[in-house]
Parts: C-alpha cells; sequence; structure tokens
C-alpha cells in the first residue's frame, strides 16, 4: 500500500464523515422544535462536516490550485456560517419568535446557588 492509497483512503473517510454530519444537521433541521435549537443543529455540525468534505476533497486531488482553492472555500465558511447564524438568530428575537424569558444566560459568578434563578 502506497502513500497515494493511504491519501484516498484517509479522504473518503473525510468525505463519509463530513456528509453523515452535513445529514445529521439536515435532520436537526428537520426536527427542532424552535428556531434556537435548528439554529445550532445547522451550524455547529455544518461547520465540521464542511470542513471534512473539503478535506476529504483535498486529499484525492493533490494539484496545488486545487487545494488553495479549497482553503478559500473553507474560510469562507468559517466566516459565513456563523454570521449567517448569528443574523437569524437576530432577526428572530426581533420578530418575536424567541421570547426573552426563553434564552438561558447562565451561571453568572459564584454568588449563584443551586436553587437561585438567573435573572433576564
Amino acid at each position: 500500500m502506497t502513500l497515494l492509497d493511504v491519501l484516498d483512503v484517509l479522504g473518503l473517510v473525510c468525505l463519509l464523515l463530513g456528509a453523515l454530519l452535513c445529514l445529521a444537521a439536515a435532520v436537526g433541521l428537520l426536527r427542532f422544535p424552535d428556531l434556537l435549537t435548528r439554529m445550532h443543529a445547522g451550524t455547529k455540525p455544518q461547520v465540521l462536516g464542511v470542513l471534512l468534505v473539503i478535506l476529504g476533497v483535498g486529499l484525492r486531488s493533490r494539484s496545488g490550485l486545487d487545494i488553495g482553492m479549497l482553503g478559500l472555500i473553507g474560510l469562507f465558511q468559517l466566516l459565513t456560517i456563523p454570521a449567517g447564524s448569528h443574523m437569524v438568530g437576530r432577526a428572530g428575537f426581533r420578530t418575536g419568535q424567541i421570547a426573552p424569558a426563553h434564552i438561558h444566560l447562565g451561571r453568572r459568578g459564584e454568588e449563584a446557588d443551586e436553587g437561585d434563578e438567573v435573572p433576564r
């Protein structure tokens, strides 16, 4: 087994894992009930899935120009997917689809006890 064969197998594994993560994101978009959980399902596995697909294609094609183009595509995906998700969440909050009471801010400081509610 040569190095090229190993790179082909690694590329195939990355392509399959990336496709499975993209499929998981699509299923999450269909199954989750509200905007915030759908937004989470649409961005978190999607970014990793797209990057794994790009890595798999880069391992399979060994041209320098192709790898440079795939790097630019990955960079733009890293910049645009989270920004788009932020804008969708912001629009949902401004249009009233997300109630401020449904946003959990987490624990603030050490003074919060187990039974205390976080101020909203």
